[in-house]
């Protein structure tokens, strides 16, 4: 699927504010991953994503496509777009709120402007609506409402919903449902393991939810200080405890790790 090798990525190289914020990291993500990701903040889990989206261009190391058949180390952002979703924290971020439902959904699909309003046409429109209808939340009916009305939680579902239909090779979730509150976050990582599931997804997520990082996926990564320190999959991620995390943790690093650090909830 996505193979990184050797990556480092160094802000601010050769100054006094030099940070080096992914060390050597290599990681094979496999075609079916759900990986979650946990660290502290400034772990560099975000730093990840950006390479591996393409907002940032690493110092050194490859980033290769398909079993190392191409490599896009250098390849802009917009490009990987066509097959690297993602979702942040802000429910904001996913939508267009001063456009329609209808019309967000006819940019995802279309991926773009052309044609908008010729293309949309009865039969699109009742694709939508029975798109719209897995989300549970009566969005169907209100295809020509902007997005602006909706609430958070109704975003950040329907961002997810757009993610899916857009057919990426890998979904990144960015903290997806930190910004929501426990009911809607509980509504959102349902959806988030159906569409895993039911359209056989490649998924990294971020999260600072323990609980869903021990819940959800097949595999588990934990970042720290730039490096990926514990790479746990299979039935070794399935019995996993938070007081397995804390004790591996101390093993590696030779240090305690806090609540305060992880953000556990």
């Amino acid at each position: 699927m996505i193979t990184i090798k050797n990556l480092d990525v160094i802000f601010n190289r050769g100054t006094p504010d030099e940070n080096h914020a992914l060390k050597n990291i290599n990681l094979k993500i496999n075609r079916g991953d759900f990986i979650t990701v946990i660290g502290s903040n400034g772990a560099g889990k975000s730093t990840l994503y950006n390479a591996i989206a393409g907002t940032i261009f690493p110092t050194s190391g490859h980033i290769y496509l398909d079993e190392e058949k191409r490599e896009i180390t250098f390849d802009r952002e917009y490009k990987r777009a066509r097959y690297i979703g993602r979702i942040f924290q802000n429910p904001l971020l996913g939508t267009a709120g001063k456009m329609s439902l209808e019309d967000n959904m006819m940019i995802c699909s279309k991926k773009g402007w052309k044609g908008l309003r010729i293309s949309l046409n009865g039969k699109m429109r009742a694709y939508f609506k029975e798109q719209l209808k897995v989300l549970g939340m009566g969005l169907e009916t209100r295809m020509n409402d902007n997005v602006s009305q909706f609430s958070g939680g109704q975003r950040q579902a329907l961002t997810l919903l757009m993610a899916v239909m857009s057919k990426p090779s890998l979904l990144l979730l960015d903290e997806h449902t930190a910004a929501l509150d426990p009911s809607n976050a509980d509504a959102i990582m349902r959806l988030t393991r159906r569409f895993a599931d039911e359209y056989g997804l490649t998924v990294m997520m971020i999260t600072h939810n323990m609980k869903h990082a021990l819940e959800y996926g097949n595999r588990l990564l934990m970042m720290d200080a730039g490096e990926i320190i514990l790479d746990i999959s299979g039935k070794e991620k399935a019995g996993l405890t938070m007081d397995d995390i804390v004790e591996r943790f101390r093993a590696i690093k030779k240090k305690e790790l806090s609540n305060d650090q992880m953000v556990l909830q």
